[in-house]
């Protein structure tokens, strides 16, 4: 059976064939077969170029490369460090601090009592009127004072009178006597009722006083320069002795009882300073002193009470505030100190980070005391004036590293 063999020129004429179709007709008239070329050679051989020119065209277009260059050393970083973690070293003084709190209250407070009967017949102050030492405050009825007194030195002026004449009787007595006109019983009859009456006079005279008394007392003036705190009587009162009239506060001095640990207490002087903060005085500081420390923890607090004054010459304090201190326990003038995370410690001892030209130097220091209320480290040597150097607590540096400081 004869092989079909398709012909190109039953599907084209033969003017329109190419020459490979043309080649292809002249081999089926000749009765041959074409030869075929399978698709996937040529693919691979297309790939197999593809990949040769990839490789050789970059090597043949490079310009010939010069002597081999040695690697360029590259500089050590330099670490930035914020301002807030750097110290440049100034003379300073440091204070240690105790914290106390009280309330304050008037140095000087005194309640004026009565201290005759009668009725009150003015009151002169009100509660909150600033008085002079000697004012007037309340004035007690004085007319039945006055009678009584006027009564005690009548009698005492005619006991007085009595005894005048008696004296007198016994030195005429004791003339006659003498001559043995008059018996020795009268003359010591005489000499006895002198000194009865001298008694009795002295008595009196002690009345009298007690009347004065009773008279200027019956009149109350201000002891001492103050603030009326309270009144307690009114004009038509009827008062006794004893009875409450008025309370008078000096406030240009304030007191604070505060109560420090006993533990502390023996760093606490007399005289010491302490700066003070008030309840309802913002923004506001007041200056005291210690005036006395208890030798006695109070009982069951652990506490030892401490009083403060404070000078109060503006009266902007008043009693019952609440304030805070600050007692200067220990103060140091013109010192060297760094905060204590610039201390380092290595075999060596203990060391800073200087930094000199932007460079960090290992810089040997000694210490001599931590103040732990200002948190600062004092220094005996190692570091001068002006001297600037790492503050923070910044693990990753090293000395010989190069840095730069840099706004927070």
């Amino acid at each position: 059976m004869d092989k079909h063999v398709e012909r190109p020129d039953a599907i084209k004429p033969e003017w329109a064939l190419t020459r490979r179709e043309r080649k292809r007709q002249a081999l089926l008239d000749a009765g041959l077969a074409p030869r075929k070329f399978p698709w996937f050679w040529g693919l691979g051989v297309l790939i197999v170029a593809a990949g040769g020119a990839f490789i050789l065209v970059p090597q043949l277009t490079a310009p010939e490369a010069a002597t081999p260059v040695a690697a360029v050393e590259t500089p050590d970083p330099v670490k930035l460090i914020l301002s807030r973690d750097v110290t440049t070293l100034q003379p300073q003084t440091i204070t240690e601090t105790l914290k106390a709190t009280g309330s304050l209250a008037p140095r000087r407070t005194i309640n004026l009592s009565s201290q005759v009967s009668g009725t009150v017949d003015d009151v002169h102050f009100r509660v909150g009127d600033r008085v002079q030492a000697g004012d007037v405050l309340v004035q007690v009825d004085i007319e039945t004072l006055g009678i009584q007194l006027q009564q005690q030195r009548s009698t005492a002026e005619a006991t007085r009178a009595q005894l005048a004449q008696a004296e007198a009787q016994v030195t005429r007595s004791e003339r006659l006597n003498d001559r043995g006109l008059v018996a020795s019983a009268n003359l010591d009859s005489e000499r006895a009722n002198v000194d009865a009456l001298r008694s009795n006079l002295r008595a009196l005279e002690a009345q009298v006083a007690a009347a004065e008394i009773a008279l200027r007392n019956a009149t109350i003036v201000a002891p001492f320069d103050g603030v009326v705190a309270s009144r307690a009587v009114e004009p038509g009162q009827v008062t006794s002795p004893g009875a409450n009239l008025m309370q008078i506060v000096d406030l240009s001095v304030m007191e604070m009882t505060a109560y420090v640990p006993v533990s502390a207490s023996p760093t606490l002087q007399p005289g010491q300073h302490v700066t003070l903060t008030v309840e309802g005085l913002p923004g506001r500081q007041f200056s005291g002193n210690v005036a006395g420390i208890s030798p006695v923890a109070t009982a069951g607090t652990r506490t030892v009470p401490v009083l403060v004054t404070v000078d109060n010459p503006g009266g902007e304090l008043r009693g019952g505030m609440f304030a805070t201190g600050q007692i200067v326990t220990a103060e140091a003038e013109n010192t060297l100190a760094v905060p204590p995370a610039a201390i380092r410690e290595d075999d060596a001892g203990a060391f800073v980070l200087k930094i000199v030209d932007g460079d960090l130097v290992r810089q040997p220091v000694e210490a001599s005391r931590n103040w732990r209320a200002a948190r600062v480290t004092e220094l005996t040597s190692g570091l001068d004036v002006g001297d600037t150097l790492v503050s923070g607590r910044l693990d990753d540096l090293r000395a010989g590293m190069q840095v730069r400081v840099v706004e927070n």
